[in-house]
């Protein structure tokens, strides 16, 4: 869990282009996740090394994705698609067939990867911390 935080913390401010969080200041969120009923969190390594996590949890109808990152040292790599197709083989396992995630709506990068991945952006937006998000979803067949 403190890999995927300094993962996090390192992935924001890059993607921020402003001052690295904290460790200590970006568990709080995921430890919030991780205690949701049948959370899971998936680590990717490179050599040894955590270069990307996601965490997701199931609801009623869908499974949610709340956080995936990769190391900015690591971007193009891969790291996010190979997680991604983690994350569809564990929402088969648990019997869902549609995946759902918030991403904030001006970031390119993460867009185009679900996009590459099969998830279609929605109508649907919401503003979490100050900042627009729109929501995607994932049909698996």
């Amino acid at each position: 869990m403190r890999e995927a935080a300094g993962i996090w913390a390192r992935a924001k401010a890059h993607r921020d282009q402003s001052p690295e969080d904290t460790v200590e200041q970006t568990t709080p969120g995921i430890l919030r996740r991780l205690s949701l009923e049948g959370a899971e969190l998936f680590l990717a390594r490179q050599d040894g090394r955590a270069v990307g996590f996601a965490l997701v949890a199931p609801r009623p109808q869908t499974l949610e994705v709340f956080y995936l990152a990769v190391d900015p040292e690591a971007w193009g790599s891969g790291v996010g698609t190979r997680l991604l197709r983690e994350v569809d083989e564990h929402a088969r396992t648990i019997g869902r067939d549609t995946l759902e995630l918030w991403v904030i709506a001006d970031n390119d990068r993460a867009i185009g990867v679900y996009e590459r991945a099969g998830w279609v952006a929605t109508d649907e937006v919401q503003v979490d911390a100050g900042r627009l998000e729109r929501r995607f979803l994932r049909h698996l067949r």
